[in-house]
């Protein structure tokens, strides 16, 4: 089992940049592919990026490619989120979570989740 914390989420203007971590505990964290996803108000969690467990594999979604760099140092069991040139429709609250499946974009495919930290980028 592995407990997820993010950090790093906060109000920011357009064109900002942010950068989320996810803490994990325990001692399997680097046996776990990790993605991060989001919900904005009023719509459903959406999938944004996700690593592999050795992180050389990355996978995102087309709304954020370019702009998002996700990675991870499995010596300090911490995955990153970078988000560059950040717009209004980046308001969300972002959430990351462990699976074991290789570069998941689909939320049943993840068995453990943080309890998410809001984004807000104004315009």
């Amino acid at each position: 089992q592995v407990q997820l914390v993010e950090s790093g989420g906060g109000l920011v203007q357009a064109g900002a940049s942010l950068r989320l971590s996810c803490a994990g505990s325990g001692r399997t964290f680097s046996s776990y592919a990790i993605g991060w996803f989001r919900q904005a108000p009023g719509k459903e969690r959406e999938f944004v990026a996700t690593i592999s467990r050795g992180g050389t594999n990355t996978n995102y979604a087309d709304s954020v490619k370019g702009r998002f760099t996700i990675s991870r140092d499995n010596a300090k069991d911490t995955v990153y989120l970078r988000m560059d040139s950040l717009k209004p429709e980046d308001t969300a609250v972002y959430y990351c979570a462990a699976g074991r499946s290789l570069l998941a974009t689909n939320q049943a495919q993840y068995d453990y989740w943080g309890q998410g930290t809001q984004v807000t980028v104004s315009s």
